[in-house]
C-alpha cells in the first residue's frame, strides 16, 4: 500500500534529470517568508544559472493590484533538505519590473556596503545567535507550558536536559541537521533561559553570506515547525514579566581585529558604534524596547555601554579577546526579529566606512 511519505520521499534522479528549485523571498512585513517551486531541466551549481521569476506582490503586501508583478532575482543556492537529491533552495531578493529594489529588499543596500573595497578588504566575519520561541499552535503559548498557566521560574531550563526542562528538542535537532545538510554553517545550538525558547548559531561566515544563511535557516526552521504542528515566534519578548526575551546577538570581527594589535581596533570600532547607538537601535528589530530593559541579560535601550565578559552590556568583549589582544566582539542589541541584511551591513558600515 503506497503511503504519502513514499511519494514525498520519491527520488527523482531514478527517472529524470529535472530538479525542483524552491524560490524563497521575504514578504511585505519584512519578516514573513514566502516560497514557491519550479521545475528546472537539470542540476544547478550557481545562482547565475537560474532564471529570474515573478510573483503577485499584491498578495504579499508588496505591490498594488493594478501593477502587481514583482521580480525575484536568485542570489544564493542551498541543498534542499526536504526534497533532497539535486533539488535546491534558492534565496532571492525582490525588484520591480524596471529593476529597482522594492522597499522590503534590504539585501540590495547590504550588497553595496559589502562590495565596497574597504569592507571587502577587511573580510568581515559574523557569528549570529538566533534565538526563537516555539508556541503551541492553537493557543500561541510556549510549548511545554501548562495551558493558561506558567512553569517553574527560570533557572533549570538553560541548556537543560529532561522532559520537564527541554521542550521541543526533536524540532531543534531536526533543524540542526537540516541546516548542515543544506550547506548552512550552523556552529551550534542550545536551550535558552526561558522554557520553550532555543537558539542556533550561524557562523563564522563572511559578509552578506551570513545574512543569506540566517534567512534560509529561519525558512528551514519554519518549514519544520509546520511539519511538527507548532508555531515559530521571533518576537523579542514573547512573554511579559520575569522571563528572558529573545535576541540575535551578532558577533563580529574584521581582518584588522583578528591580527596582532586588533584589540585597539576593536575599541575604536565600539566607540563608533556608541556614537551611532540610536541609529542602530532603530534598525535592530521591532519591539526591542520590550526586551532591552536593563534586566534579563540586557542593557537598557537608551544606554550604550560595553565591557569585558559583561552580558548586561550593549557590546560584550570576551575574556579571550582581551587576553590575546585581538579577536572579536558581540553586539547584544539586535532583537530576534532583526533583518540580518540590515544588521550585518550596518555594523560594517559604522565600523569601517563611517567617519565621525
Amino acid at each position: 500500500m503506497l503511503a504519502l511519505a513514499d511519494l514525498i520521499n520519491l527520488d527523482l534522479s531514478d527517472s529524470t534529470e529535472k530538479i525542483i528549485a524552491e524560490y524563497i523571498w521575504i514578504g511585505g512585513s519584512g519578516l514573513d517568508m514566502r516560497s514557491k517551486a519550479r521545475t528546472l531541466p537539470g542540476p544547478v551549481k550557481d545562482p547565475s544559472e537560474l532564471p529570474k521569476w515573478n510573483y503577485d506582490g499584491s498578495s504579499t503586501g508588496q505591490a498594488p493590484g493594478s501593477d502587481s508583478e514583482v521580480i525575484l532575482y536568485p542570489q544564493a543556492i542551498f541543498k534542499d533538505p526536504f526534497r533532497r537529491g539535486n533539488n535546491i533552495l534558492v534565496m532571492c531578493d525582490a525588484y520591480t519590473p524596471a529593476g529597482e529594489p522594492i522597499p522590503t529588499n534590504k539585501r540590495h543596500a547590504a550588497a553595496k556596503i559589502f562590495s565596497d573595497p574597504s569592507v571587502a578588504a577587511e573580510e568581515t566575519w559574523y557569528g549570529i545567535e538566533q534565538e526563537y520561541t516555539l508556541l503551541q499552535k492553537d493557543i500561541k503559548w510556549p510549548v511545554g507550558w501548562p495551558v493558561g498557566g506558567f512553569p517553574g521560574p527560570q533557572g533549570p531550563y538553560y541548556c537543560g536536559v529532561g522532559a520537564d526542562k527541554a521542550f521541543g528538542r526533536d524540532i531543534v535537532d531536526s533543524h540542526y541537521k537540516a541546516c548542515l545538510y543544506a550547506g548552512i554553517n550552523v556552529s551550534g545550538t542550545n536551550g535558552e533561559v526561558m522554557p520553550g525558547q532555543w537558539e542556533f548559531q550561524v557562523g563564522p561566515t563572511v559578509g552578506i553570506a551570513a545574512a543569506d544563511q540566517v534567512w534560509v535557516a529561519r525558512y528551514i526552521l519554519e518549514r519544520i515547525t509546520e511539519l511538527a504542528g507548532v508555531v515559530l515566534s521571533l518576537d523579542p519578548k514573547p512573554i511579559p514579566g520575569d522571563w528572558n526575551g529573545a535576541g540575535a546577538h551578532t558577533n563580529y570581527s574584521t581582518k584588522s581585529m583578528r591580527e596582532d594589535g586588533g584589540y585597539e581596533i576593536i575599541k575604536k570600532a565600539i566607540e563608533k558604534l556608541g556614537l551611532r547607538h540610536k541609529e542602530h537601535i532603530s534598525a535592530y528589530g521591532e519591539g526591542n524596547e520590550r526586551r532591552l530593559t536593563g534586566k534579563h541579560e540586557t542593557a537598557d535601550i537608551n544606554t550604550f555601554l560595553w565591557g569585558v565578559a559583561n552580558r548586561g552590556a550593549s557590546i560584550r568583549v570576551g575574556r579571550d579577546t582581551e587576553q590575546a589582544g585581538k579577536g572579536y566582539f558581540e553586539d547584544r542589541r539586535p532583537a530576534s526579529n532583526m533583518d540580518p541584511y540590515t544588521v550585518t551591513s550596518m555594523i560594517a558600515e559604522t565600523t569601517i566606512l563611517w567617519k565621525p
